[in-house]
């Protein structure tokens, strides 16, 4: 944690002081060496938050984009008897979790019904096999309308009468066939391969963005087809993010 309270006031981690947790109320101790990141760190976390993970300093360099007020927000459900403390919750509602390590389909859920308005930033360095490709046309676009992207590394589609028709070999279709051909490619949109994923990630109902470094964010996207639903990227400046989010 980056802030506990010290005689009655919320603070960040002094060297040799020992704090109260702002959500439980337990002990916690400062912990400032020379290798990780100076933090509270409890005596005993039977009675805190359940979804706690380790702060890396990746947290903490998204956390400081953000005022201190924002950070680190607890929050109490009297009718779950549950207290959770959120990465981030700014001055409109929205709540920013961030997640370094991986989790389990259960308990993405029970955070996202725990945050009304909650956005996850997810640390995509940690994925294995997980590969931007090639950009693509904006899945949305109308011209695509009458089309259905294949669930492939492959960027392909097929006609959704085909798929309507329950037409056995559906013809696989690349843009560079007659139809598709005069389709504008897009900047902003990507196809990725992943060869492992993580389920709970593909089937989140809150928006999600990926970290891979730099100076964008990826955001995972679905297009509702037919056949099988098409997850594809969506690059988001970090600079875009933070104007419309920190309240800075």
């Amino acid at each position: 944690m980056q802030y506990a309270l010290l005689n009655g006031e919320r603070k960040e981690a002094v060297k040799g002081e020992t704090g109260i947790c702002v959500g439980c109320k337990q002990k916690v101790i400062a912990k400032c060496g020379a290798v990780k990141i100076h933090h509270w760190a409890h005596v005993s976390l039977s009675q805190c938050d359940s979804w706690w993970e380790s702060e890396t300093l990746w947290h903490r360099e998204w956390k400081e984009g953000f005022a201190p007020e924002f950070r680190e927000v607890s929050f109490y459900d009297q009718t779950r008897q549950e207290f959770h403390r959120a990465d981030i919750h700014t001055s409109n509602g929205i709540t920013i979790e961030l997640q370094n390590s991986a989790i389990n389909t259960d308990e993405l859920q029970s955070r996202e019904r725990f945050y009304p308005k909650l956005i996850w930033i997810v640390n995509g360095l940690k994925f294995k096999s997980f590969k931007v490709v090639k950009s693509i046309p904006n899945p949305l676009d109308p011209l695509l309308q009458h089309y259905e992207f294949c669930v492939s590394e492959h960027l392909s589609l097929m006609r959704t009468k085909d798929i309507l028709t329950e037409k056995s070999h559906p013809e696989i279709l690349t843009f560079y066939h007659e139809e598709l051909k005069d389709i504008p490619f897009s900047t902003a949109f990507y196809s990725f391969s992943w060869r492992n994923p993580h389920q709970s990630w593909l089937n989140a109902s809150c928006p999600i963005f990926i970290d891979l470094g730099g100076l964008f964010l990826y955001r995972l996207r679905k297009r509702h087809q037919i056949s099988s639903n098409y997850s594809y990227l969506q690059l988001v400046s970090k600079k875009d993010f933070m104007k419309k989010y920190s309240g800075r």
